[in-house]
């Protein structure tokens, strides 16, 4: 199986374009960071705090995550049995997910999913650790970034295009927030993989980021394959 890992910082445009780039080559696209938004969903509804790793640690007992592609092969992710698809793009859920993604106890429940996923498909899998830990012998890694500022700009777009209401500094103050704990926490933190490619998409079109991705995607494979 061929897996294809994209890292990044939160609102770099990981999911858009990695589910494009998936779309494209006929692969799987796994989008990891909505199963640490689902673990955080399901600690913030029963009243845990997203930092209490033995509270967290026991919900996860009683939870059940998982990946489904409809017959399109949009990914849905579903929290003992019910579709939370939507409701963990909120917000507040965002801060859940990083807290919860730090913890030793989900990232081993998550982990199995994630490789499985990627032992029984070719892949597209995005995420914060994707290159490092999850997947570090993927044939292809590329390292997506963008200036805080576009990356907040993104975000607020996509969330009051979903009629979200939030404001353009609250959302610039929750992706600063985001890689403050992303980057500085001591499990899996976000890096650059040695090997992965650094794309910067400050100022394109989604477009023109689809493209010069997709381009590099291709060489790659046919470097390794």
């Amino acid at each position: 199986m061929v897996s294809i890992a994209i890292d990044g910082p939160a609102g770099a445009g990981k999911s858009t374009i990695a589910r494009a780039i998936a779309e494209r080559l006929g692969y799987i696209y796994v989008d990891t960071g909505a199963l640490y938004r689902a673990v955080g969903l399901y600690a913030t509804a029963n009243g845990i705090e997203t930092t209490d790793e033995a509270g967290v640690e026991r919900l996860l007992m009683s939870a059940k995550v998982e990946l489904r592609h409809d017959k399109s092969g949009t990914q849905r992710v579903y929290l003992n049995g019910y579709d939370v698809s939507e409701e963990i793009r909120r917000p507040e859920i965002s801060m859940a997910a990083s807290n919860v993604s730090a913890l030793p106890a989900v990232r081993q429940f998550l982990f199995a999913l994630q490789q499985n996923l990627a032992m029984e498909h070719n892949v597209v899998m995005d995420g914060r650790d994707i290159g490092t830990v999850v997947l570090p012998r993927a044939q292809v890694k590329i390292f997506l970034t963008a200036s805080v500022e576009d990356r907040a700009r993104r975000r607020f777009d996509e969330l009051t295009a979903k009629g979200r209401s939030v404001t353009y500094e609250e959302v610039l103050e929750d992706i600063r927030k985001r890689d403050e704990s992303d980057t500085n926490r001591a499990i899996a933190p976000l890096k650059q993989a040695r090997d992965a490619l650094l794309v910067d998409t400050t100022g394109n079109t989604l477009e023109r980021s689809i493209d010069i991705l997709l381009k590099l995607v291709k060489e790659q494979l046919a470097h390794v394959l």
